[in-house]
């Protein structure tokens, strides 16, 4: 099956390296697309909002079903929202969807950041502050690993600062999620759903009932915050490989 892995905010494609290399072969050939303007400009007339962005990623999945079959959808933080959405809306373009630290629950009202972006003019604030010096510190305070830490800040563009804000916007810092919650319910039967149990956004209750509610199982790993994948790569690897033999 082919394999398309979706990154979050503020990330890149380049997250998934660590998960690749413990997956070997069984990454072999798949896509990781860059969210449109993270790594380079939005197209001309895109808009960063969640649906903009959930069309997107059809588009992706729909091109590359129609060539080589039904995809293994896999999505991190906003990367895993997306999925969710388009595993609901193209059931019959995925085979299978796992989702690692992200979701839309109807409890969940948006971490600080969040509603910080989705604050028109303290938005705009807070990413004038947040240097790449200081982005840095915060990215390792909140558990990803120095040199992840590094990159993170080093990709971080204006115009990736101009997405997010439109993205949170959009989503009302996470809690405008309403038209989406009901495809929860009608969501292809091979799922999963993997979690940090130390996630300092996104508690494990929040996995729990979308687990619940999608009938999929969940794994919540102990030691992990919310970049599991990169962090605990081996346990990703060996959570992704059991839903795909399933």
């Amino acid at each position: 099956m082919p394999k398309v892995f979706v990154h979050g905010v503020p990330d890149t494609p380049r997250m998934w390296q660590p998960l690749f290399d413990a997956l070997g072969d069984d990454a072999k050939g798949a896509l990781r697309p860059a969210m449109p303007g993270f790594v380079e400009l939005a197209p001309t007339g895109f808009e960063a909002t969640m649906d903009g962005y959930a069309d997107w990623l059809v588009d992706v999945v729909d091109e590359l079903a129609a060539e080589r079959g039904p995809v293994d959808l896999v999505g991190h933080d906003w990367g895993a929202l997306l999925t969710l959405r388009v595993a609901h809306l193209r059931p019959d373009a995925v085979a299978s969807w796992a989702i690692f630290d992200g979701a839309f629950d109807p409890q969940y009202r948006g971490h600080f950041f969040a509603r910080v972006w989705a604050t028109r003019g303290l938005g705009e604030l807070s990413m004038a502050l947040g240097a790449r010096p200081i982005l840095r510190r915060m990215m390792r305070m909140f558990g990803l690993p120095p040199e992840r830490a590094d990159e993170v800040a080093d990709e971080n563009t204006a115009e990736m600062r101009r997405c997010i804000l439109e993205l949170y916007r959009s989503a009302d810092g996470l809690r405008g999620f309403g038209r989406w919650y009901a495809g929860l319910d009608d969501m292809p039967p091979r799922g999963r759903v993997i979690w940090g149990a130390k996630d300092p956004f996104l508690s494990v209750d929040v996995a729990e009932r979308v687990a619940a509610r999608a009938e999929v199982p969940l794994h919540v790993e102990p030691g992990a915050g919310h970049w599991l994948p990169v962090t605990h790569p081996e346990v990703a690897a060996r959570e992704l490989r059991a839903l795909w033999a399933s």
